[in-house]
């Protein structure tokens, strides 16, 4: 099987009933490959997106001897339901807008997943998932729930369960945003420009670290002043996405737990244990909210995982490093290394 590079692939799923409760009468999952499939189908890596990314944004490290090499491997990129591609407020229909907008959790994001690569891929087992941050969680999900289908995971920046300190920040950000004139309660009534720019900065101050600002590490990457990067950088950023995208991808991350579910109920330590891939985690040091301290305490219950830090003044953009060449080259060697075990 082959594609084009990041061509977007629509697949429509009736009746997607929502962990929460809700059934749409018809989901969509966007997604995009790159790559060979080989012929015993064994060498396919999923790649989920991240928060307010979609797959386009991140698909730097995907080709030729890059962190997701399609020399070998056959990349499958999905877009997390609520970043605007895939089923999401802003393309959702009457009745579910306002208060009824739908949670979406990782649980449903697994679910559609599943029923891509396994119902309409064809692809029996996974050689890597491969997760930055909520994409990493994601990954997670999949290793707790379908542990036999899963060969490896990496999971950069990221956690099984979202830790009170993590919900915090998104508390801040979503706060920041709803506190627009043009929030209603519900719904926004119109462009919160201001909202918008406000969680922009917000956001800036939580995913870089206190060094790489300390140290003007911006000037390094094109920017000419603080204030540059935040609006060319941030607010630019967050400028193109939806707002209501925006809040319900929160409400998926404060909602993260791959033990939250009919198998585990709530059990974190058990879904933990069940993880039987070979797992690598790789906490930024400098993460101001995905720590290396939560790190640990989970990966002492995963079997057969390796805990890798990254060791670098960009704090959790360390694990998307699209401007931070070491980042690029450690994550690179360290996923090389777990393809070849």
């Amino acid at each position: 099987m082959s594609s084009g590079p990041g061509e977007s692939q629509i697949l429509q799923l009736p009746q997607f009933k929502l962990q929460r409760g809700v059934t749409l009468p018809e989901a969509t999952l966007v997604y995009a490959t790159h790559g060979e499939l080989n012929q015993s189908r064994s060498n396919a890596i999923l790649y989920p997106t991240s928060y307010g990314a979609q797959h386009q944004d991140v698909n730097w490290l995907i080709g030729p001897g890059k962190i997701l090499d399609t020399t070998r491997y056959f990349v499958i990129q999905v877009n997390m339901f609520g970043n605007g591609l895939s089923s999401s407020p802003s393309t959702l229909y009457e009745p579910f807008m306002g208060t009824l907008v739908p949670v979406f959790t990782h649980v449903d994001n697994v679910a559609a997943q599943y029923t891509l690569v396994v119902e309409h891929l064809g692809i029996e087992n996974l050689a890597l998932i491969y997760g930055w941050s909520m994409g990493g969680q994601q990954a997670l999900h999949w290793a707790a729930l379908h542990p036999d289908r899963i060969e490896r995971v990496a999971g950069i920046c990221t956690s099984a369960r979202t830790s009170p300190h993590n919900r915090v920040f998104l508390e801040g950000l979503r706060s920041a945003l709803t506190t627009d004139a043009t929030w209603t309660g519900d719904r926004f009534n119109g462009r919160p420009e201001r909202g918008l720019r406000a969680f922009a900065r917000v956001y800036a101050s939580w995913a870089l670290s206190q060094t790489f600002y300390r140290d003007e590490v911006w000037r390094t990457v094109g920017y000419s002043s603080l204030e540059d990067f935040l609006l060319r950088d941030w607010e630019a950023g967050f400028l193109r996405r939806d707002p209501a995208n925006l809040l319900s991808m929160i409400e998926t991350w404060i909602q993260s737990d791959i033990s939250d579910n009919t198998v585990y109920g709530g059990d974190l330590q058990q879904a933990l244990r069940r993880i039987i891939a070979r797992t690598l985690l790789m906490p930024g040091r400098s993460d101001l909210y995905f720590t290396e301290d939560d790190c640990r305490l989970e990966s002492q219950h995963i079997t057969n995982c390796r805990v890798e830090p990254l060791i670098s003044a960009w704090g959790h953009r360390a694990g998307n490093p699209l401007k931070s060449p070491a980042d690029a080259a450690f994550i690179l060697n360290a996923v090389h290394e777990l393809l070849q075990e």
